[in-house]
């Protein structure tokens, strides 16, 4: 039975780096990996990473519908760290059973076909790329929307049964981007147009001011519903089923999501 609390005691007076390094130290490159989805978070970690002594594991997901932008960091970042980072892809059969039975942009009709993409396409990898580890580090932050609330650096994974560890939990957007400038962190060039969370081209959107960080992201959506299933399992990331959209005209100005998508690509 793991300890949580005492886990947190452990770690409490950490910095983000060493909390990288303890979770090396206790888990060994065996038993941790970093999801990275090449965010500006995730980049952060990676430059993190690249820094230490012991080493961590890093792979991300493909999903088949990624910005082409997406790709460019992608292959930016392996060679200015002289990384390797590992791409998970979704089964092809499943994939295409999926499309051909409610089509390719399945997503738009309701959160129902939504959440069955994501499964689909990132879950499903996800649970392969953490087979066999104790633990997983990622780029949660609490104040990026409602539904990452009352998160701690280390978490219980209840969905996936390994430690979570979120070295930036507790940082500010604004201390995130001082980091990457400061130390030159390379990143995604669609955050220069508005684009604070990206994921899949045709569900990520800039966002406008005073809007949260994942408001781009399914924006078609109630905002206390949007997780895509990588990180359910504890009460702060469960959906509840109450609150579905299935207007494909749910963006607040009554413009479709391909028309969003288009204004801000």
């Amino acid at each position: 039975m793991i300890d949580l609390d005492a886990l947190r005691r452990e770690t409490a007076d950490l910095s983000s780096s060493s909390l990288i390094e303890w979770a090396a130290a206790t888990y060994g490159s065996a038993g941790v990996a970093f999801a990275s989805s090449l965010g500006a978070e995730d980049q952060v970690i990676t430059h993190m990473i690249s820094g230490l002594s012991a080493g961590v594991p890093v792979f991300t997901l493909d999903t088949g519908r990624l910005f082409a932008e997406t790709y460019d960091l992608l292959d930016v970042t392996r060679k200015r760290y002289g990384m390797d980072i590992s791409v998970y892809f979704p089964d092809a059969g499943r994939v295409e059973q999926m499309v051909r039975s409610r089509g390719p942009n399945l997503f738009y009709e309701s959160v129902e076909n939504r959440k069955l993409c994501c499964h689909v396409r990132k879950v499903e990898p996800l649970e392969r790329a953490l087979s066999g580890l104790k633990a997983w580090i990622v780029g949660l932050r609490e104040e990026q929307a409602v539904t990452r609330q009352g998160m701690s650096r280390i978490d219980w994974d209840e969905k996936n049964g390994l430690v979570r560890i979120s070295p930036l939990a507790d940082w500010s957007e604004d201390r995130v981007w001082e980091f990457i400038r400061e130390h030159d962190v390379p990143y995604h060039r669609l955050h220069d147009s508005g684009f604070r969370s990206i994921g899949c081209a045709p569900c990520t959107r800039a966002v406008g001011n005073g809007e949260d960080a994942r408001a781009g992201r399914w924006w078609w959506e109630d905002p206390h519903h949007k997780e895509c299933g990588l990180h359910a399992g504890d009460p702060q990331f469960e959906p509840s089923a109450t609150g579905r959209q299935s207007d494909r005209s749910a963006a607040g100005d009554g413009s479709t999501p391909f028309g969003i998508q288009r204004l801000n690509s």
